[in-house]
């Protein structure tokens, strides 16, 4: 029990480290620009304080959705849940630690067959099964905001979840400032290696950031 209890306390303490915004967060605008290759295009975003997207200005349909996707996922490491909403419901143990003092969190009733290791305060790994594909996501570097973290440099390395064939790796880059009260992306890189060793390369440069205007209650 001591083990379990011991576990639960460092996990939630790692999980609630996460830098997120809070319920005060106006939304922002800003211009983007992609890079993938030889290929660059420019487009207008728009989230809103309720973390909705809007993506216009980009006529290409496919980039137009995998730019809304990517802001999905860059908004979902930044939105705020306690950790009873997300792992109230889960049972940890403590695992192994490694030689860089990283310490296994091993969790019981998440859906997607999460583990993890933290090392301090910060979630330094996450490994998950998502049906036939089994990935690992490995944080090199963070930011210290003061109000919790941000990971910076990380990879994230996908495997055949039956046969443990390497499928792909993404190396990822990301660069924040603050505005207002709140750190937002200003590049982000991502470099992405394929089984073969096919390799590219895709930049996300964000400039003309600007938070919204709260809105007045009447």
């Amino acid at each position: 029990m001591t083990d379990t209890n011991q576990a639960r306390d460092r996990f939630c303490t790692a999980y609630e480290n996460r830098y997120t915004w809070d319920g005060n967060f106006p939304g922002y605008t800003t211009e983007l620009e992609l890079r993938q290759g030889e290929e660059v295009y420019t487009a207008k975003i728009r989230v809103e304080s309720d973390l909705s997207v809007d993506v216009t200005e980009i006529e290409d349909e496919k980039v137009k959705e995998s730019v809304y996707n990517h802001m999905r996922d860059v908004i979902t490491h930044r939105k705020r849940s306690s950790f009873e909403q997300a792992h109230g419901k889960n049972t940890f143990s403590l695992g192994e630690e490694d030689s860089t003092g990283a310490v296994e969190i091993l969790v019981k009733g998440d859906a997607m067959g999460s583990n993890y290791k933290i090392r301090g305060t910060e979630i330094c790994q996450v490994s998950r099964v998502m049906g036939p594909i089994a990935f690992v996501i490995n944080t090199n570097d963070s930011l210290d905001t003061g109000e919790g973290y941000i990971s910076t440099g990380y990879n994230a390395i996908f495997r055949d979840s039956k046969t443990n064939d390497l499928k792909g790796k993404r190396e990822f880059k990301e660069t924040y400032e603050k505005f207002g009260n709140y750190y937002l992306p200003t590049h982000q890189e991502i470099e992405a290696i394929d089984k073969d060793g096919e390799k590219i390369i895709t930049e996300f440069t964000f400039s003309k950031i600007e938070l919204l205007e709260p809105a007045t209650v009447a």
